[in-house]
């Protein structure tokens, strides 16, 4: 009778770790819990370590254990360092990259090491997990089917606003990321643009003080003029809801059920007259006449 092959053989031939090649390792965003046996097997295998930070790198592998060479790789050392990086896996190293914390090269400067190493046929492979934007959008309770992720809004302010206004009245829910000392003027910026809009506030995600804020741009703006924003946050935005491209989703209802609409999406009679204000470019005193006078 012909042995039969064991049944976790070609689990280990396909993670095994080859020389030349760049490993994407996703790591924990917050729970150390989360990091996956495939990524502590490539960074106790690889060469290697590429790190956004050395020292926050270098307490999660002491935390697991492993001790590992490791070169800095970060937005304003790139360039030179994705050269070196780039010759070791020509000679034949293996390389994880990681970031701070969640998956590499997504808003993250890993970006250009890849494209480096497409470009030089340098095999690159993914070591799956945690990721920040993905785990917002499903705790978000906005729609999930269809997304885009635009990151970090720029700081300057032009280009900001111009980016708002290219993608005010895609009907994708939109996810950013933001700091917490830039959050409050971020939200001014989208709702200046947008309009009033529901939007999930993620923060501290898969830590103990995790907290998800559902609300409307409105009165998250109100919310954080009386709590200090904390922790780094991803923004879930609601897609546009215009009906098409020449009307508006208020376009055939009255002033009132305008404001009733904004009230059913648990915004203050205040907010809710400001936003009707704001959607018909009216004065909010013309508004509240109307909606007080009836």
């Amino acid at each position: 009778m012909r042995n039969k092959e064991p049944r976790n053989r070609s689990h280990e031939d396909k993670n095994k770790i080859i020389g030349g090649t760049l490993y994407l390792v996703a790591t924990p965003i917050g729970n150390l819990s989360d990091i996956s046996e495939r990524a502590l097997k490539t960074l106790n295998e690889v060469d290697f370590v590429a790190a956004e930070d050395t020292r926050n790198t270098g307490k999660l592998l002491a935390y697991f254990d492993i001790s590992k060479p490791m070169v800095s790789y970060f937005e304003h050392n790139k360039r030179e360092r994705g050269e070196v990086i780039l010759k070791r896996l020509l000679d034949g190293e293996s390389c994880a990259l990681v970031t701070d914390a969640g998956t590499p090269a997504i808003s993250d400067p890993g970006e250009d090491l890849v494209v480096l190493c497409a470009e030089n046929n340098i095999p690159v492979t993914s070591v799956p997990g945690p990721s920040a934007v993905v785990n917002a959008l499903a705790l978000s309770a906005l729609p999930t089917g269809r997304f885009c992720f635009e990151g970090f809004l720029s700081t300057n302010k032009n280009e900001r606003f111009s980016r708002l206004e290219e993608i005010k009245n895609d009907k994708r829910t939109t996810i950013f990321y933001e700091a917490p000392h830039k959050l409050t003027k971020t939200l001014d910026d989208i709702y200046e643009v947008f309009g009033e809009r529901r939007i999930s506030l993620c923060r501290e995600l898969t830590k103990l003080n995790e907290e998800i804020l559902r609300t409307t741009l409105s009165s998250a703006i109100e919310y954080y003029k009386e709590n200090a924003p904390r922790g780094e946050y991803v923004l879930v935005v609601e897609g546009a809801t215009t009906v098409d491209s020449t009307s508006e989703f208020w376009s055939k209802m009255t002033v009132l059920e305008h404001v009733d609409f904004y009230i059913s999406q648990e915004m203050k009679k205040m907010d809710a007259i400001k936003a009707v204000a704001k959607d018909r470019g009216v004065s909010k005193s013309e508004i509240y006449k109307l909606v007080n006078n009836d």
